[in-house]
């Protein structure tokens, strides 16, 4: 097929950093245009320093269409004004990494639905889509460990999560929480019982497991948290998130580990390790690895994946090679740092 010719929007935060770097080396990517206002006429290198020596493109801050396919990577809230803006050919696919349209609710555009990328759920819509609402980090490592229970309907009323996140999961703009002098040698909790990935992670669910979301006349955050027990954590490292989820299960482990298997079996970055996990196995690649224990009627998952890249631009080129009809895993054979 033809070369992809790729524009990104919000090229210098962290997303778009990542995208840079495993886009400049995909073997049928073109770059046409790497928007950034404030960084408009510097070379990307002078943000993203590792890229030096890898490319000599510039920020700009052109946008045209003469594209396959846009990646968003804008702030919370930005994708939708962005495309209000700037009516795209409805040609072009658009992948769009903040959380504008992953709601069931809120994926109107043109006259056409954003699909939530989540390959492991979607991955025949994703095929047929135009438009691709990337997951969140969180939601993404948690689906991952629920996924294959909702499929037999086998979740209860109590999921109980703790996961914890890096630095880099709170965006590339400082704030107090995320100065080093703060992070280093520190542990806190935040959002508790109410983070906002919370609504997609039960829309999934009830995709698999029809009914797991009570019916009632609540917003779909006090629903979702019902059932959904989630701790959400601040960690002192740059990237990856660790998540622990426990349900009663009748399940006997090997049970367990036989269907989580199956499930992912067709999956190629979804893994289930007869090992205990750890987080420097998933680290600067596009892996989830999880892991499972059984202790008395409880189930215990655990998984880890990169935030920045299973969690946002792995996945979002994961979902690019999907909607282009080429081979899933191209370029990204990344590598753990190992150590």
């Amino acid at each position: 097929m033809s070369r992809i010719r790729v524009g990104i929007v919000g090229s210098a935060g962290y997303t778009g950093g990542e995208l840079l770097r495993i886009l400049i080396f995909h073997p049928q990517v073109d770059i046409v245009f790497a928007n950034s206002v404030s960084n408009a006429g510097r070379k990307v290198y002078e943000v993203h320093n590792d890229l030096f020596g890898d490319t000599e493109l510039e920020f700009s801050t052109a946008f045209h269409s003469e594209i396959d396919v846009l990646f968003l990577c804008v702030g919370h809230g930005d994708a939708r004004k962005f495309l209000d803006a700037n009516p795209i050919d409805q040609s072009v696919k658009i992948i769009d990494l903040s959380q504008d349209y992953r709601l069931k609710a809120n994926a109107d555009y043109q006259n056409d639905k954003f699909i939530y990328g989540l390959p492991e759920l979607n991955r025949k819509e994703i095929y047929r889509a135009q438009y691709v609402a990337n997951p969140g980090c969180f939601a993404t490592t948690i689906q991952l460990g629920l996924l294959p229970l909702a499929a037999e309907g086998l979740l209860l009323d109590s999921i109980h999560i703790n996961a914890t996140t890096g630095t880099t999961g709170a965006g590339q703009k400082p704030s107090p929480t995320t100065h080093f002098s703060w992070r280093s040698n520190n542990l806190s909790a935040y959002k508790s019982f109410e983070h906002q990935h919370l609504q997609e992670i039960s829309e999934s669910l009830n995709q698999l497991q029809p009914g797991f979301l009570p019916q009632a006349d609540l917003p779909l955050l006090e629903r979702a948290a019902q059932k959904l027990h989630f701790l959400p954590q601040r960690g002192a490292f740059p990237r990856g998130i660790f998540a622990t989820m426990y349900v009663e299960s009748s399940l006997t482990k090997q049970q367990a580990v036989t269907l989580y298997k199956e499930f992912y079996a067709e999956h190629p970055f979804t893994w289930v390790s007869d090992r205990n996990v750890d987080l420097k196995q998933v680290v600067n690649t596009n892996k989830s690895i999880m892991s499972l224990e059984k202790h008395g009627e409880h189930l215990l998952i655990i998984n880890a994946t990169d935030n920045l890249l299973k969690g946002a631009s792995g996945q979002a080129v994961q979902n690019m090679n999907l909607l282009f009809g080429i081979e899933e895993r191209t370029g990204l054979n990344l590598k753990s740092v190992g150590f």
